[in-house]
Formats: C-alpha cells, sequence, structure tokens
C-alpha cells in the first residue's frame, strides 16, 4: 500500500478497494485519486464521503458530485441513506436529493416500490414536496405499501390534493386498502365526499383504528354506533358476525354490554371468541371461573387472549391444574399459557415449571423457561431455605451459569 501513496505500479479493482477502507488517511486519499476508472468502485466514494480526515472527505465529495447522476443514485440509494445517517453524512443525501429533483419524469418510479421501507419513504416524501404523483397514483401508493409511513404521507397528500372534492378515483383505492392507516384515512373522508352513509360498513373493520374513524362519522351523520353493535352482536350463533363488530362492542359500550359478549364465547368462529374474551377484558368484566376453561380452546388466538385476560389474576388460579398443562402432549399455545400464567403466579410452582422446561425439545418454551427462572424470586409464600427451591436452582445451574445462580440461591435462603 505504500506504493499507491509514492505512486508506483497500477492497482486492480480489489486493490484499490482495500485501498479505499485502509486504516491510513493517506492511502485512503490516494486511492480516490485513481478509482476513476472503476465505476464498480462508487459505493465506497459514498462511504469515503463522510470520512474523519478532512482531505479524504473532501476530495471523495468531489469525485461523488462529478461522476454521480440521476440513474446511479437511483441503484445506490440503500446505500446513500444509511451513510446520510452517519456525522456529516448530510452531503450524500443533499446531493442524491438534488440529482432526483432534476431527473426526468419516471426517473423514482423504481424506488416508489423498493424493498427497502426507509428507501420508499424518501422516495415518496420526495414525490410529494415536488408534486411528481397525482392525487390518484399517491391514493394507489398509500393502498399498495405496507409501511405505515408511507400510507399516512400519501394519503393525506392525497387527500390535500383534492380540495375541490374527492373523485372514485382517490376515495376507492384508499377504503379497499390492506394497511389501516390509508384505510382509516378513506373513511374519515366519507363525510365530506358526502358519502357518510358508507361508514357504517366500517364499523367492524379488522383495524380498531378504522373502527373508531367509522364511529366518528356515524354519529356525524346522527347514527348511534353502540346500538349497530349490540344489535349486530345479539345473535351468539351468527356464522356471519365478524370479528371486528365483537371488540368495537366493547370500545364503544359500557360493562352492561358484557351480557352481550359471554354467550360469544362459545363462537364457532375462533376470531370471534378471541375478541370476545378480548372485549370482556377492556370492559374490565374478566370472571376467572368462566374463562378458565377456554385455556384448553383449540385456537392458539383465543387461548392467548385468555392468558392476557387471567394475568392480573394468576394468583387465584388452581397451580397443579396449570402445570399439568405443560405436558407434552398439550397444544404448544397452551402450554406456553400455563407458563406465563405460572410465572405470574410465582413462588415454588412458578420455579417448578420453568426449570421442568428448561431442556423441552420446544426451543421457544425452552428460551421463556429460562428467563422465567432467572427473573425468579421467593415470594412471602416461600420459606427460607426451601429444599426444593434449593433443588431446583441447583438443577438449573447449567443453564443460568455460576454467576446467575450464586444470588439466587442466597435469595432463597440457601446460604450453606
Amino acid at each position: 500500500m505504500a506504493e499507491l501513496v509514492r505512486g508506483g505500479r497500477p492497482l486492480t479493482e480489489e486493490q484499490l478497494a482495500l485501498a479505499l477502507c485502509h486504516r491510513d488517511g493517506r492511502i485512503r486519499g490516494a486511492a480516490l485519486a485513481r478509482v476513476g476508472a472503476f465505476p464498480e468502485l462508487l459505493p465506497l466514494v459514498v462511504v469515503r464521503c463522510t470520512d474523519w480526515v478532512p482531505q479524504v472527505r473532501e476530495e471523495a465529495r468531489r469525485l461523488l458530485a462529478e461522476t454521480l447522476d440521476a440513474r446511479t443514485v437511483v441503484g445506490l440509494m440503500p446505500l446513500i441513506l444509511r451513510v446520510g445517517r452517519r456525522e456529516r453524512g448530510d452531503f450524500v443525501t443533499g446531493l442524491a436529493r438534488a440529482l432526483l429533483r432534476a431527473a426526468p419524469d419516471g426517473t423514482l418510479a423504481p424506488l416508489y416500490t423498493h424493498p427497502h421501507r426507509a428507501v420508499r419513504r424518501f422516495a415518496h416524501r420526495l414525490a410529494v414536496e415536488e408534486g411528481l404523483l397525482s392525487a390518484a397514483e399517491l391514493a394507489r401508493a398509500a393502498a399498495r405499501d405496507a409501511d405505515a409511513v408511507v400510507q399516512s404521507l400519501c394519503a393525506d397528500a392525497a387527500l390535500a390534493a383534492t380540495a375541490d372534492g374527492v373523485g372514485d378515483d382517490v376515495l376507492e383505492p384508499l377504503l379497499g386498502a390492506r394497511g389501516p392507516r390509508a384505510r382509516s384515512a378513506g373513511v374519515t373522508e366519507l363525510r365530506r365526499a358526502g358519502r357518510a352513509e358508507r361508514a357504517a360498513g366500517f364499523l367492524p373493520d379488522r383495524s380498531g383504528m378504522v373502527r373508531a374513524c367509522a364511529r366518528y362519522v356515524v354519529r356525524q351523520l346522527g347514527g348511534d354506533p353502540r346500538a349497530w353493535y349490540r344489535e349486530r352482536c345479539a345473535d351468539p350463533a351468527d356464522p356471519s358476525l365478524p370479528p371486528g363488530a365483537v371488540l368495537g362492542l366493547a370500545e364503544c359500550g359500557e360493562r352492561a354490554d358484557a351480557v352481550t359478549l359471554w354467550p360469544l364465547l362459545g363462537h364457532p368462529a375462533a376470531g370471534v371468541r378471541a375478541r370476545a374474551v378480548a372485549g370482556l377484558r377492556v370492559l374490565d368484566t374478566v370472571d376467572v371461573t368462566r374463562l378458565w376453561p377456554l385455556l384448553d380452546d383449540p385456537s392458539p388466538s383465543v387461548v392467548r387472549e385468555v392468558t392476557a385476560a387471567l394475568l392480573p389474576s394468576a394468583e387465584r388460579l388452581p397451580a397443579d391444574r396449570l402445570l399439568a398443562r405443560l405436558g407434552a402432549g398439550r397444544p404448544p399455545a397452551v402450554r406456553t399459557a400455563a407458563l406465563r400464567l405460572l410465572d405470574a403466579y410465582g413462588g415454588v410452582p412458578g420455579l417448578r415449571a420453568a426449570v421442568t422446561l428448561l431442556d423441552d425439545p420446544d426451543v421457544r418454551l425452552a428460551e421463556r423457561a429460562e428467563r422465567s427462572v432467572r427473573g425468579w424470586r421467593p415470594t412471602v409464600t416461600v420459606p427460607g431455605g426451601d429444599p426444593e427451591v434449593t433443588a431446583l436452582l441447583t438443577r438449573a445451574a447449567d443453564h443460568l451459569g455460576e454467576a446467575a445462580l450464586r444470588p439466587l440461591l442466597w435469595e432463597a435462603g440457601a446460604r450453606g
């Protein structure tokens, strides 16, 4: 590399790439002077634009400004944005933004659907700033993109560009969008578009955000969302009942509405049963005795909701029956629920459950069990020096290590 500084023999592309990453700033600077013949090394020039050595940094910036064009920017955008987050990285993003602003129409198109969400955010922000997309195109972008930031940005820009009235080419893509940000923007706009009556169709939407927007529009029209939800949930055997309607009732209802939700725990659709449990939790009407049987529900989503509802009352649950649900023959969701509840139960049963699962074939369950053991602390119900606790912690020694085991044994009173 010393030959590079002295201007010796020509170097290969691979040697120049190594030189551009050398720890010596003089070598990095000398490599920049020879990089012009190797356009494949342009990404390393981008990186050198944030170099801590001022001379190297300025030379890299000069070279990049002379070499970079809009087409190349499109290909380098992920790297440019990453380098732009560094200290002194604003030059690179500023140069890219200037080149793209002056580029011909359509240059940004590949960036709108780029796999990196940071690139899509950058491209859509620039498109909104420069007015490169029509309202209809922005609406379609909001409906298409999975990123919430892009959804909000494009949906807001699309609606802002339709001050004279929202047409179907803007409204329909938003209402049919998969993303809740875009869909909620479309639902809110129904009132301004003179189509507020359509909002009722979104009251049972799968997204809480969309349901809230729909309720707002329905109320503005003089409707009563709570009455709508009550009527929709009245038949506990209705196979067409959408799960969102169940949770919607809880979101705008009162504790008295729990009488409508309890029968839905026996609904044939797992989604309805799960939302019914979640709704009871929202209404603060959880009954441990009535929810307990659903811990064996065949649907993992129902089991998760029941677990969340029972966790605050874990100490009231029968520990022996929870321990029985840890068996290898039980469904994974039930075993995980039992461990979570026993962890919240604490004491000897909580420790016994976690230690039992440390070597379980279910890796995720074993990892959760190890975290439970590491976080275990003796409660007032655990007598100091309890031999079972000492034995359980000793069994966990291989997983915890001596440094983590010693303080647990000390807290448990096993000091001798």
